[in-house]
């Protein structure tokens, strides 16, 4: 396995900057995502990577060895593609040995590789089978035990989960999980699905118009969004304007939620301010810091999801655990609300 580092990478298409001058180093071993939406340069990233597209600006480094220039068969990766990639008249064995025998790897050592990559991804007993003959999360895994058997220094893969449903999804997703883990491979992910990122990512990156709006651990990002983009990209958020207001000698703002404390020392007259809706508890509205009436029960199965219209016309969503919450509240009740303010981040 190996380290990576982009240096200032720039990748233009015609006008367009489609990766416009990143910096990042994922660590060797590291599971590391790159999350945005459509368009925001993930996948070229990707691309540059597996040596498919070349940067014109900056350095790519593998172990602190420039590949930017090295053609995609010269660089040792692994590539797992949203659309699995199976050659169709090949049997699971020889899709997943194809590799193997392009580097000309000798017929035993080659067995070897492949039974090894079919029992980590489970397939063993699959490897007479054609492509057709397997589920969707089956191909999938295919196509991750193909990467896997050439043992790259680097593993990609570009949404590799968007053609399963929900529940396939989820499962895949947990097997990639445990993959990585077994095998300490340095692995870069793309994709635009938050929960992915969130729950496999040991770091990540989030893009935007070919940029790195913030980078660091899922559990980071979640709770310190750097901004309104980022906050609202990854998980649900409420975004209050702010109005400065010091209290008992504490910097702080008055929202329409309640009065909520800066983090830094930052006095800026008005700031927008982001609350997870699970940091907003809803109860009885007298005495309550806020005030409005609900709107909107969502039952989602494990939680459920309030909105209510504050006094002031904004809207403000709040998510209980369990199924109580929708047998507690009806659209029309009055209810308070109570803001979980030392929770509240204040955005750039």
């Amino acid at each position: 396995m190996a380290s990576v580092e982009f240096r200032d990478v720039t990748k233009r298409f015609g006008a367009v900057a489609a990766v416009d001058g990143i910096s990042l180093t994922v660590e060797r071993g590291e599971l590391f995502f790159l999350l945005g939406p459509s368009g925001c340069g993930k996948t070229t990233a990707l691309r540059m990577l597996a040596g498919f597209v070349e940067p014109d600006e900056g350095t790519i480094l593998f172990d602190g060895r420039d590949v930017s220039r090295l053609p995609a068969h010269r660089r040792n990766v692994g590539m797992v593609f949203q659309t699995y990639a199976l050659f169709p008249h090949m049997t699971v064995e020889r899709n997943v040995e194809y590799g193997l025998r392009f580097r000309k790897t000798a017929a035993a050592e080659r067995a070897a590789r492949v039974a090894e990559a079919l029992e980590r991804t489970r397939l063993s007993g699959l490897g007479p089978r054609y492509p057709s003959e397997l589920s969707g999360g089956q191909q999938q895994r295919v196509a991750l035990a193909r990467a896997l058997a050439i043992q790259p220094e680097v593993l990609l893969l570009d949404e590799p989960l968007s053609n399963l449903d929900t529940k396939l999804r989820v499962e895949v997703r947990e097997e990639i999980k445990r993959i990585h883990q077994e095998f300490k491979i340095t692995a870069v992910y793309v994709t635009h699905d938050q929960d992915e990122a969130l729950s496999l990512a040991d770091r990540m990156a989030i893009m935007r118009n070919g940029r790195i709006e913030q980078a660091g651990t899922p559990a980071e990002i979640y709770a310190k969004p750097r901004n309104e983009f980022v906050a609202g990209f990854v998980g649900e958020t409420n975004l209050l304007d702010g109005t400065a207001e010091p209290r008992g000698g504490a910097f702080g703002y008055a929202t329409a939620a309640g009065w909520v404390p800066a983090q830094c020392e930052a006095s800026r007259a008005i700031a927008r301010i982001s609350l997870r809706p699970e940091c907003v508890r809803l109860g009885a509205p007298e005495g309550a810091p806020a005030r409005g009436v609900v709107r909107r029960v969502s039952f989602f199965g494990g939680s459920v999801r309030v909105e209510v219209e504050l006094e002031n016309g904004a809207t403000l969503s709040s998510v209980s655990l369990g199924a109580d919450a929708r047998l507690t509240w009806r659209e029309g009740d009055a209810a308070g609300v109570y803001a979980e303010a030392d929770n509240a981040v204040v955005l750039e």
